[in-house]
């Protein structure tokens, strides 16, 4: 795995969190306790802050960066995500926020100043565009995405499990990529 600081901003990662060796981690991004990062993901926090919360997967080949401060928009927009949020496969998320128990669907795009309330599922291949509001409860699709309909009670309860699912999965990566504890010497090898 890269970590790589950036100027004075090196990455806050907390404990129980797997970054896969293939993904990339820039600058100003904290990554909350027992979250999981999959290959080829790329999080840039070079010119604004990444706030990814606990039990949040981040999937293969996802792209997470900001929007920076300029004449055009003073404050920029950071990138915000909350707890036990699911983004699927080649997500890519720009300068938005993203409530807790969250779906992202595989392919979305979610862009800049754009707000995912708690409790929201995003269809796979979905474009929020900027400054949209998707609000709590509701399934959302399409591209532009448009509310589809409320969530069901499965649906609801689905966040919990799949945050928790992840969090297993990625303790069996931290197992396997664990280096071997170190015998001690044996009396034939002394």
């Amino acid at each position: 795995m890269t970590i790589r600081s950036y100027f004075q901003y090196k990455p806050n990662i907390e404990k129980g969190v797997f970054i896969d060796p293939s993904a990339l981690v820039i600058g100003q991004v904290q990554i909350g306790e027992d979250s999981s990062i999959w290959p080829m993901t790329v999080i840039r926090g070079d010119m604004h802050r990444i706030q990814i919360g606990k039990r949040t997967s981040i999937q293969d080949g996802s792209v997470l960066h900001i929007t920076h401060a300029s004449d055009f928009n003073p404050g920029g927009y950071p990138l915000v995500i909350g707890d036990e949020v699911t983004v699927g496969h080649k997500a890519l998320l720009h300068g938005c926020t993203i409530g807790n128990r969250v779906l992202v669907g595989m392919g979305a795009i979610v862009m800049d100043g754009a707000v995912i309330e708690d409790e929201v599922v995003l269809a796979a291949g979905s474009l929020v565009p900027p400054g949209k509001v998707l609000t709590s409860g509701k399934l959302y699709r399409g591209s532009p995405a448009k509310e589809a309909r409320d969530l069901t009670q499965k649906e609801l309860n689905f966040f919990r499990y799949t945050a928790g699912n992840y969090v297993k999965l990625k303790d069996k990566h931290l197992q396997a990529t664990a280096p071997p504890p170190k015998q001690a010497p044996t009396k034939a090898s002394k």
